[in-house]
């Protein structure tokens, strides 16, 4: 039976290495962000990759609804929904002096309050398929840093909320992992992912490490995964 994954903002960076590794593996992939340009242009290079069938979903995990109403979107064309990446994110960095209430209320309501509603509206569906919830916090979800606050506060909610409804959810056979990637080479935050970056954990190691997760006998759950770079500068 052809598995099928809901991947929000994966589009681009963490979220369209893990689509790849799945479409590769002959899994259907729903990709979902925003910007409805860039998820036709990723879907499209996605169809590339493997076997497995892509559809992009417009959507915004800032409101319930908009996640409701895409999930349905995947039972609707495939009947079925057993993995869902909640990748979603965004990066606002600055002095609590100089951090503005709309940066804390936007990092929040994507990075934290995004994930709740992109795992509220799949519950229903993955008790169907004792299927798979993965989060994407971060190392910053554990290591507070200068000009984080924003950041850090949302990442860390992220793991303490995985952590628990992972012992809300094994009950109906569903499990819930989190991974806490360090530095990533990808267009978070404005950056421009180059040569520079090779030293850095690549999308589609991300991916990888996904598909490991999902071969795991379904006794076994590694319910939180750090990762980060072996070789970091000056080391």
């Amino acid at each position: 039976m052809t598995k099928t994954a809901y991947i929000t903002g994966g589009s681009k960076g963490i979220g369209l290495g893990i689509a790849q590794a799945m479409v590769a593996e002959g899994m259907n992939v729903a990709i979902t962000g925003r910007d409805a340009q860039a998820l036709k242009t990723a879907a499209a290079e996605l169809a590339k990759a493997g076997t497995g069938e892509v559809l992009a979903i417009t959507s915004d995990v800032r409101n319930l609804a908009s996640e409701q109403q895409a999930i349905q979107q995947v039972l609707d064309k495939w009947g079925r929904l057993d993995v869902v990446i909640a990748n979603a994110g965004v990066g606002k960095f600055a002095s609590i002096e100089d951090l503005t209430a709309e940066d804390w209320q936007a990092t929040i309501d994507i990075n934290l309050t995004g994930v709740f509603h992109t795992v509220k509206a799949s519950i229903p569906a993955l008790k169907d398929s004792q299927g798979y919830i993965i989060t994407i916090a971060s190392l910053a979800g554990t290591n507070f840093f200068k000009q984080g606050s924003a950041y850090n506060a949302s990442k860390f909610g992220l793991v303490g909320f995985s952590q628990a409804i992972m012992l809300d959810l094994r009950q109906y056979g569903i499990k819930v992992t989190t991974i806490m990637p360090g530095s990533v080479a990808t267009h978070f935050n404005d950056h421009t992912p180059s040569e520079k970056d090779a030293w850095k954990i690549q999308p589609e190691d991300i991916g990888e490490l996904v598909l490991d997760l999902l071969k795991m006998n379904p006794r076994t759950l590694p319910s939180k995964v750090e990762v980060r770079p072996t070789t970091p500068p000056g080391n």
